[in-house]
């Protein structure tokens, strides 16, 4: 392994070996509660706006375009409102694939008469009529199977952090809960319609757009589970 690709190993996994090393002795440290558009890496949404609608406005009227409640809606609409995110995963996919090919081939060559020079090579020991001969045979065969299933049923609540002009919102969620030495993470982030949250507050992740789902932790479970740093650099960058 070369020395540079050995060093950009160590900086990679630099941040993850410093904090395991950091933990030892104690259980994962939770993440602070915070403002979420404060945290690294936050960057607003920008979605593409239809055009702009008057919002038809009628003289004594009770109900509000869009309201659900007779004097109220409690849903969430502006900036720091809490919202209910139920996420249902239930993913099956099964993948079959045969391949069988087979292919022969046979060629010959040769130069019976060519302008009365084969006379010349009559001291010679060989078959003007059959100077090259060649044959081949490929046969190949693949089979590849694929099943995957994968169900996740949590609920957590998000904040709105964004009112899209078109008036859509932006939600950011993330719950932390630790069991032992084992901390497991959950974040969620994604784009609602209004119209989409339930009476109760809530809205299904299916009706998320651009809908961004982690879940993983860390601690002693999923250190040991998944190969050491070195060996995962060794993958990245062996030739073989």
């Amino acid at each position: 392994m070369k020395p540079a690709a050995l060093l950009l190993a160590l900086g990679l996994s630099g941040c993850g070996m410093l904090q395991q090393l950091a933990e030892v002795g104690r259980p994962p440290a939770m993440t602070p509660t915070a403002n979420p558009v404060q945290a690294p890496g936050y960057h607003p949404v920008t979605f593409p706006m239809p055009s702009p609608r008057p919002v038809p406005h009628q003289e004594d009227s009770l109900w509000r375009p869009g309201a659900r409640a007779f004097f109220k809606d409690q849903r969430a609409s502006r900036v720091g409102d809490l919202v209910t995110i139920v996420v249902s995963m239930n993913d099956a996919a099964t993948l079959k694939n045969d391949t069988t090919a087979t292919r022969k081939g046979s060629e010959s060559l040769g130069v019976p008469n060519f302008f009365g020079l084969e006379a010349l090579l009559s001291h010679i020991p060989m078959n003007p009529a059959s100077l090259v001969s060649t044959s081949s045979a490929n046969s190949n065969v693949g089979t590849g199977q694929i099943q995957r299933q994968e169900q996740v049923t949590l609920r957590l609540a998000g904040e709105v952090t964004q009112v899209l002009p078109d008036g859509n919102l932006v939600v950011v969620a993330s719950q932390e809960f630790r069991v032992g030495n084992e901390l497991r993470v959950l974040r969620v982030s994604g784009v609602i319609r209004p119209e989409d949250i339930a009476s109760d507050n809530t809205i299904n992740s299916d009706r998320m757009a651009e809908a961004r789902i982690a879940y993983g932790g860390r601690g002693e479970l999923s250190a040991v589970q998944g190969p050491r740093w070195g060996q995962q650099a060794l993958d990245i960058v062996a030739p073989f």
